[in-house]
């Protein structure tokens, strides 16, 4: 395969070379036109006016084509009030995005082909010398409202098996190797996700802020991979564990450190729990609540405000998810000591699952059935309708 780069873009050039007849279908299959472009970049004059701008390397009509996604996002208005589309065609788009302008939707040219994708780590050293962290790793930021993703596939590429062999960094945190694909940071609200693929191991979806709608998602990773504060919702999605050698707790899937004074956390409605093959039964917790350290007046603990909030509801789960559903999870008090916090102490509850990982025990709570109609959707994204 002939494969080229351009500012740091990665891109096909087989596949962009014929990319104006999927163009010209992915338009007519867009649902709703959008604004014309602003700043001079010219009008699109696409036969449904979908698209403001195209990520890629073939023009189609007049409509603006940038070299990259981040190119693209600068190009949208300030302001923000309606959608500006933006087609990423195939290839993998290799940036580290940060969005905090409003309404920006990215649509993919293949759900599997068009990768927005990063390789940052926790431990590993920013431009300046000091680490990423956790919370700046993230291969694709949102810090504003009304984002939407749809038939792409968003990555953090960081090698975090060949990681476990030979560490490449000095540890952070609990071991550095954190590698977040998508954040929804401070500003983010209304961010809707449809058929997109989340690629990761350790802390792949970092939740931690507003609303949040996944709908037909894949959302991979090991080691607490979904994570954080926000009121996410997932419908249908596929939350698949991945391998990790030498490992006897092969990871956790759900792990919100939720405000007590916020009703939802991490909602998985009709969801599938899916693993990889070399993945042992019972090794995979559903979760455990996180409390994260926060610097007060007094001290940096963990946050005794966070009582973590995640529920699974109609949910299919393999064999690996262990019978005793969810895992402890230690952080700093106040006096300094080490604690574990227990999952009888936060929101961790399930209704209804059916699979080989369904199991009744007390360690297990079961949503009452009192609370169910609670969780309708309209009630969980508070009056926001997804469309």
């Amino acid at each position: 395969m002939v494969r080229g780069r351009s500012s740091d873009i990665e891109f096909d050039l087989r596949a962009a070379s014929s990319s104006s007849a999927r163009i010209d279908r992915l338009i007519r299959f867009a649902a709703a036109p959008s604004p014309a472009c602003r700043g001079g970049l010219g009008r699109a004059k696409s036969p449904a006016g979908t698209f403001d701008a195209v990520v890629g390397r073939t023009p189609f009509d007049d409509i603006p084509i940038f070299a990259s996604v981040g190119a693209a996002i600068a190009a949208a208005p300030i302001t923000g009030g309606k959608p500006f589309r933006i087609l990423v065609t195939r290839g993998r788009w290799h940036e580290k995005l940060v969005v905090d302008k409003p309404d920006i939707h990215l649509v993919g040219e293949d759900r599997t082909a068009s990768v927005l994708t990063f390789d940052a780590a926790a431990g590993m050293p920013r431009p300046d010398g000091e680490p990423w962290g956790t919370w700046g790793c993230a291969s694709v930021t949102i810090r504003a409202p009304g984002f939407r993703a749809t038939e792409l596939t968003i990555e953090n590429a960081f090698d975090y098996v060949g990681n476990l062999a030979t560490p490449k960094f000095e540890p952070i945190g609990p071991n550095g190797a954190q590698a977040v694909a998508l954040m929804l940071d401070a500003g983010s609200d209304r961010a809707m996700f449809e058929r997109v693929n989340f690629i990761g191991h350790q802390d792949t979806l970092f939740v931690d802020a507003g609303r949040s709608f996944f709908r037909d998602c894949r959302i991979s990773g090991s080691v607490d991979f979904i994570f954080g504060g926000g009121n996410a919702l997932f419908e249908q999605c596929e939350l698949h564990s991945r391998f990790r050698p030498g490992k006897e707790r092969q990871g956790y899937v759900a792990v919100p450190c939720t405000p007590s004074a916020q009703a939802y956390g991490l909602t998985f409605v009709r969801c599938r729990l899916t693993r990889d093959a070399a993945i042992p039964d019972g090794s995979v917790a559903l979760g455990r609540a996180w409390r994260p350290g926060r610097t007060f007046p007094d001290g940096k603990y963990g946050d005794p405000d966070a009582v973590g909030a995640a529920v699974y509801l109609d949910c299919w789960m393999d064999a690996h998810v262990d019978p005793r559903g969810w895992d402890e999870m230690g952080y700093t008090a106040r006096d300094g000591k080490r604690v574990m916090l227990q999952p009888g102490d936060a929101r961790l509850f399930e209704h209804a699952s059916a699979g080989p990982g369904a199991h009744r025990s007390a360690s297990r709570r079961t949503l009452p059935r009192d609370r169910i109609a609670a969780y309708a959707r309209e009630r969980v994204l508070d009056g926001w309708v997804p469309i």
